[in-house]
């Protein structure tokens, strides 16, 4: 679809990319809010990149909204002759699949489930066409994740998983939200995989749970001093199961000062996934240990 245009006020504009959530509706919306940080465009005072859209706030007194406009209209048609790739980061992110807090917290809520009878996961494998839960497991960390926006909650990154259409992990949100989700949750809504930046409630299936803070106000995590956010849109993630000793061994490194989260460059091409995702999903995985 052509990209729809809408005013917010006289100081918003809202742009809508696709009706549909996929890997290019994320990457154009990231490259325009990519091109129109790049433009320095006087007046632009925020900008807001979504999964499927993004948001400018600027000053009116600076620029109108219609030259507002025509600034973005500009960007959207050179954007449309550019090639399609992405300077980026990759992270491995440690998940202890099937935790005790995780489970505790899905078993308090079953009556708002789909299968008041079993667990989240087993309810993910099965949906998902699933065999058993460890099989499930390994089809969820075993690819990469494009972070296509970090928000809702601060910190909270929405992740879309980097395979063919056909392979998408799917799950649907409780039938009634949670009033309580443990801190650090892996979870998984519709496409999209998260992680909760901090306790509260919450619709997603529960997975597990990282030892690997992502979010501090108080900037005193030792990676996180710099600023307080660990995601940013464009980030690809690897999810690394972890036992409990795993778990612990981290949350303790964490406490001391002295975990260090793996995180490499990495350069991605949009057209190279389209042609081959299997092949270029293993070399954005590969460039997390150097391979």
């Amino acid at each position: 679809m052509e990209m729809r245009y809408s005013f917010g006020g006289d100081d918003h504009i809202f742009v809508e990319v696709d009706e549909a959530m996929s890997l290019d509706a994320f990457f154009k919306s990231l490259s325009m809010t990519n091109a129109v940080r790049e433009s320095a465009i006087k007046g632009v005072t925020e900008i807001c990149p979504a999964n499927a859209s993004y948001q400018i706030r600027f000053d009116p007194d600076l620029i109108s909204p219609n030259d507002m406009l025509a600034e973005l209209k500009r960007l959207e048609s050179a954007a449309g002759t550019g090639d399609r790739t992405l300077s980026t980061r990759t992270l491995e992110i440690p998940v202890y699949y099937n935790d005790p807090w995780t489970h505790e917290t899905l078993m308090r809520f079953r009556e708002r489930h789909q299968e008041p009878t079993g667990t989240d996961l087993e309810y993910a494998a099965r949906v998902n066409g699933y065999a058993s839960v460890p099989e499930f497991i390994q089809a969820h960390s075993g690819a990469p994740w494009f972070v296509s926006m970090v928000g809702f909650v601060a910190g909270l990154p929405f992740m879309y998983q980097m395979v063919e259409r056909e392979k998408q992990i799917e799950v649907p949100k409780y039938l009634r939200p949670r009033t309580d989700t443990p801190k650090l949750t892996v979870g998984h809504g519709g496409c999209f995989g998260c992680i909760y930046s901090v306790r509260g409630a919450g619709g997603y299936q529960l997975f597990g749970v990282t030892p690997m803070p992502i979010y501090d106000p108080k900037q005193e995590v030792s990676y996180l001093r710099d600023f307080m956010i660990l995601f940013k849109p464009g980030d690809i993630v690897k999810f690394k199961p972890v036992d409990r000793d795993g778990y612990d061994e981290a949350i303790e490194l964490v406490n001391a000062g002295r975990f260090e989260p793996i995180i490499r460059p990495v350069k991605f091409s949009l057209d190279e996934f389209h042609a081959n995702p299997a092949a270029t999903s293993k070399k954005v995985l590969g460039a997390l240990h150097g391979v």
